[in-house]
């Protein structure tokens, strides 16, 4: 079922009797259970017929107990199993899945990883319950849903300052909503959100960035590329270096499938790179400063000198020496 739904239903009260959660994704995972915990019992209910264990902790006898038991003055109970991961006797509550009780609520969180599907306890749960596959969102696709979860909260954002989140947040989406979440307290409702609200707030330049220094590199623009490197070494953490190299690495293999493909529109190179239109378009531009034979040595380029930001080769370069000398080569 999509997430959205999903949580509809939880606040218009239509539950299920128990719900598997399980995926590399944390974010959705705490957003279904906590949703569970706050529409499914009034506030006065809790006490007695709400119970939270832990995975490293939990007893599978006394987790069926739980399971079992009946509400005390209430329509239902709610047992949450949180950190499943670290329960070592899932498997153990396939029977309880095939006959669930009426009155309660049961929800596993199992987070990070994705649960077994050919165990017979997942598909008791399908069966009679509710089991949901919380995928990590894809990092092409991250600039988007930052835009949809700002829209959701009465806020607008515009390309450059998601993509400015994305790029700098990564795809911690935990992360992402409590950035978000802070500055939808500090700024007026339906407040379009720019890069200047997300530098002022929450610390990430606007002009100094991963984000802009692969702008410089795409454009070629020596004296912008190395004021950047410049600001990224005197507030290291600013920028690490890996996190620099995998976007370069990102960007020249963008423009080097760009080179191949049959059709150059920014719709068509949006769809086959998956990227919004507006970085196709730039995509597009930057095509033409690397032919393919230049993108390939550059590739090589970023190889190498990751290996040496790990040591290899390099018994004393900083990372900032580092930085300046991949420039200076992909550059010239």
């Amino acid at each position: 079922m999509d997430y959205k739904l999903l949580l509809k239903d939880i606040r218009n009260k239509k539950f299920e009797r128990m719900y598997f959660l399980h995926g590399e994704e944390a974010y959705f995972i705490d957003a279904i259970c906590d949703a569970i915990i706050e529409h499914a019992l009034e506030d006065h209910e809790k006490d007695f017929n709400q119970t939270i264990l832990y995975g490293k902790d939990a007893e599978v006898l006394s987790l069926i107990s739980e399971l079992k038991a009946y509400p005390m003055m209430s329509e239902r109970r709610v047992v949450v199993l949180k950190e499943a991961q670290y329960f070592k006797h899932i498997d153990e509550l396939e029977a309880y899945a095939e006959h669930p009780s009426n009155t309660t609520i049961f929800v596993i969180c199992h987070k990070y990883k994705t649960f077994d599907a050919r165990k017979k306890v997942l598909k008791s749960f399908a069966k009679n319950g509710l089991v949901y596959k919380s995928d990590k969102v894809r990092e092409y696709n991250l600039a988007d849903w930052i835009s949809n979860y700002v829209k959701s909260i009465g806020f607008g954002i515009n390309s450059k300052a998601s993509m400015l989140l994305a790029e700098f947040l990564g795809t911690d989406l935990g992360r992402i909503v409590k950035e978000l979440e802070k500055l939808s307290i500090l700024l007026p409702p339906g407040t379009t959100i720019d890069e200047t609200h997300i530098e002022l707030n929450i610390g990430i330049s606007k002009d100094y960035n991963v984000f802009e220094f692969v702008n410089a590199i795409s454009s070629r623009n020596t004296e912008k590329a190395f004021k950047i490197i410049q600001y990224f070494e005197y507030n290291p953490k600013a920028a690490d270096f890996t996190l620099i190299i995998s976007n370069l690495f990102k960007f020249f293999s963008q423009i080097m499938r760009i080179h191949f493909l049959p059709n150059k529109s920014r719709e068509a190179i949006a769809q086959a790179v998956g990227v919004p239109p507006f970085v196709a378009g730039e995509l597009l531009q930057a095509k033409n400063q690397y032919d393919p034979r230049k993108i390939a040595a550059v590739i090589e380029l970023l190889h190498r000198f990751d290996l040496k930001s790990k040591g290899v080769g390099n018994a004393s370069a900083s990372q900032a020496e580092l930085l300046k000398e991949l420039t200076y080569q992909i550059l010239h």
